[in-house]
């Protein structure tokens, strides 16, 4: 565990936290195994002054991408390892299936969202799905995109919005259609094309439905059917590039962004892929698919060992000696290769990737003095798969700078950083088969999980843990842990 122990079964506990300067919408969710897929909820955070820096919407509508799991969570975490078969049974809208799964032998209701013409709805996505980055449109509508993970953007209009998991996107939608027949809600799963692994389709539909028509004068004449909006196509990792690269930030004003404009204290190249290691504790074994080695996910060709006696943040305040297991992570990946050699894709006997798939699993991290202003260009790369990745970093905020295509080069990509008004978020997506650089400050004294949102990249180690020293004063310290924190020697198998 990193900043905790899970809660205990019969058992609560109570989280208090500061919200400074976030304004939008976050998100809640639990960290063990997979049970995030169904215990999670919204975080809406408003204006103090009740001012949004935009038109300020009739209605707010939180709207949750997920999934629907027709197994046991818990066992579905532990086969990640094992086992391909992993696949949750469909996708849901604020949990309905929708019309197009017929799981009881009939259509499954849909998510309905009745609105009013001429009004706007704040539309706040959040997508808590384990498995797949999502599309979501709205037949005959357009958005303006607002804000993400609870900070502005500088708005722009679009008819189509691209989620990563662990993303929350903030969108107005004015009800200006025909109100005389509904229009589907449409959420369509992103994935990798052949020859990376293939899920089923994962697609969700709800409905936008008019009401109070005769009010504004309009007649109605016999039922007409829903409007189908025209989807990406789910193998299209293009669009999700372009809306991505779109978002800049509303606040060139930010307290930080000097900070990430000038000197930078740490840098991190940080590699994201798929390895191996070797079962039963053996230093040599065959790769390629066999069965004397296990797929795990890395960083840096490091898979992360999560701690499971005694919590890494408690581990440090105590100054307890389990400490002395913990690894630096690398500051750049072991070996230098074409990362986004498409040949590294498939999985056999005698594949390219057999002689770099070798990998070895330990609990890392990063260490980082106060207030220190961090650079991390996060690489996707082609190992044994080509997924995007979204990276999700917790107790800060990050500015995202760039993003692009195939191996990052500094003495290349530096030029095209936005220094001006690059987004704030705590999610970036990672392109497939591309780079994103970050930069972030320091200033949350703790220790921090950095991780991958997709949860078959999180369980088998696409992770670390981010260490933030304390400041020089009392409110720049850690604080003790309190009372009440669970504890792990009470988990049970």
């Amino acid at each position: 565990m990193v900043t905790q122990c899970p809660i205990q079964p019969n058992a609560t506990f109570s989280y208090r936290f500061n919200l400074t300067g976030q304004e939008g919408t976050l998100w809640w969710h639990s960290h063990v195994s997979s049970l995030r897929a169904t215990l999670h909820g919204v975080i809406i955070i408003r204006p103090k002054s009740g001012a949004y820096p935009f038109r300020k919407p009739d209605m707010e509508v939180p709207v949750i991408i997920g999934e629907w799991w027709h197994k046991d969570l818990t066992e579905v975490d532990k086969a990640y390892l094992n086992s391909n078969d992993n696949d949750p049974a469909a996708a849901t809208i604020n949990g309905k299936l929708g019309d197009l799964s017929n799981c009881s032998g009939k259509a499954e209701d849909s998510y309905v969202l009745e609105v009013e013409p001429g009004k706007t709805y704040l539309l706040r996505l959040v997508n808590a799905a384990l498995y797949s980055e999502y599309y979501f449109r709205v037949a005959g509508h357009s958005f303006t995109v607002v804000a993400s993970d609870a900070n502005y953007l500088r708005p722009f209009s679009t008819d189509v919005v691209a989620v990563a998991p662990g993303e929350t996107m903030d969108v107005l939608m004015v009800a200006d259609a025909p109100p005389c027949r509904p229009y589907h809600m449409v959420t369509l799963a992103i994935e990798a094309p052949e020859p990376d692994p293939q899920l089923p389709l994962y697609i969700s539909r709800g409905l936008v439905r008019y009401k109070n028509i005769d009010a504004g004068g309009v007649q109605c004449g016999s039922n007409q059917g829903a409007v189908m909006p025209d989807m990406p196509d789910h193998h299209d990792t293009t669009t999700t590039f372009y809306f991505h690269g779109n978002l800049t930030g509303a606040a060139p004003g930010h307290p930080l962004l000097p900070r990430v404009r000038g000197h930078v204290d740490e840098r991190l190249y940080i590699a994201l892929g798929q390895g191996s290691v070797c079962r039963g504790n053996r230093t040599s074994c065959k790769r390629g698919g066999s069965t004397e080695s296990m797929l795990v996910a890395y960083m840096n060709n490091v898979s992360f060992h999560l701690p499971d006696k005694l919590a890494l943040l408690e581990a440090r305040y105590r100054g307890d000696a389990s400490l002395s297991m913990v690894e630096e992570l690398p500051s750049r990946p072991p070996r230098a290769f074409n990362y986004t050699d498409p040949a590294l894709i498939p999985v056999a006997p005698g594949g390219k990737e057999e002689a770099i798939e070798p990998t070895r699993k330990a609990t890392t991290a990063r260490r980082f003095r106060y207030n220190a202003t961090v650079e991390v260009v996060f690489q996707s790369t082609a190992m044994m798969q080509s997924d995007s990745n979204p990276m999700h970093l917790h107790g800060h905020d990050f500015f995202v700078l760039a993003q692009g295509h195939g191996n990052y080069d500094a003495a290349r990509d530096v030029r095209i950083y936005n220094l001006v008004d690059p987004p704030v978020k705590n999610t970036v997506h990672v392109p497939r088969l591309g780079w994103a650089a970050i930069r972030f400050v320091a200033d949350n004294p703790g220790s921090w999980f950095l991780h991958c949102h997709f949860e078959y990249h999180i369980a088998p180690g696409m992770a670390t843990v981010v260490v933030v020293d304390n400041g020089p004063t009392p409110e720049t310290t850690l604080p003790p842990p309190p009372t009440d924190l669970p504890k792990c020697s009470k988990l049970q198998e």
